[in-house]
């Protein structure tokens, strides 16, 4: 599998291999096939310009996911997960005293998971999308694939 690591911001120093590993452990975990996802740390204005241009919302937001093909039924032979951008500033700003690289952790986890098919619009999809968020992070802190310094 090929882990594109696309880092653009300048707001919280983050090791692209470090985000590749996170990714990999995260879909080797969930057995997760794919040739091929794509996670672009951005600043705050490419955000907020992703968050118009594509949800009519011109504000901030943590990360957006664009899935493209499913895990559970690929087109071709080539799977394309897709492609998540986060914004490591909107997460340095969110926990302020907290761990701004748990917080980043959290959004790929959060946008990886929109890729293999979960949604977070309902209230019901909201409460499983939020279980499988913590479990996913319990793993990878006993496995010590948090994003850090």
């Amino acid at each position: 599998m090929k882990v594109h690591c696309i880092n653009s911001q300048s707001a919280l120093p983050i090791a692209c291999s470090d985000v590749e590993r996170l990714v990999f452990s995260f879909l080797r975990w969930k057995q997760i096939q794919a040739d091929e996802v794509t996670v672009q740390l951005v600043s705050k204005a490419e955000i907020t310009t992703l968050h118009g241009d594509f949800f009519n919302d011109p504000t901030p937001t943590d990360c957006i996911s664009f899935p493209i093909d499913s895990p559970d039924d690929p087109k071709s032979g080539y799977t394309v997960l897709g492609e998540i951008f986060v914004c490591p500033e909107v997460a340095k700003e969110y926990v302020k005293e907290g761990d701004p690289y748990k917080e980043v952790t959290l959004y790929i986890i959060h946008g990886l998971l929109h890729l293999i098919g979960y949604d977070d619009i309902e209230e019901v999809d909201q409460r499983i999308m939020r279980a499988e968020e913590k479990s996913a992070m319990l793993y990878l802190e006993g496995r010590k694939e948090i994003l850090h310094a």
